[in-house]
């Protein structure tokens, strides 16, 4: 196991868990963890949204909220771990 991939690879992940790089976490950080998986929860939930709906609007919405979540999640992450 290397450095950019701290977690074992024997399940599955989510949608969610792959959009925000849940395994990525150099650091080893609980909480870094933690809120990828609290973005990932979410993504998930959207994606099952734009999968299941049938309004085109709808769906549109929830792909740039999915798109803005995941860049969430990485400014969260940033934020977590800045070091002055």
């Amino acid at each position: 196991m290397s450095i950019l991939d701290s977690s074992p690879k024997t399940e599955e992940l989510t949608f969610g868990q792959k959009a925000v790089g849940l395994r990525f976490n150099p650091s080893g950080s609980d909480e870094v963890g933690q809120i990828k998986q609290t973005f990932a929860d979410a993504i998930d939930k959207l994606n099952d949204l734009r999968k299941s709906t049938k309004s085109p609007m709808a769906h549109v919405l929830s792909e740039h909220a999915i798109l803005q979540a995941i860049d969430a999640q990485m400014w969260a992450v940033k934020a977590l771990t800045w070091q002055d």
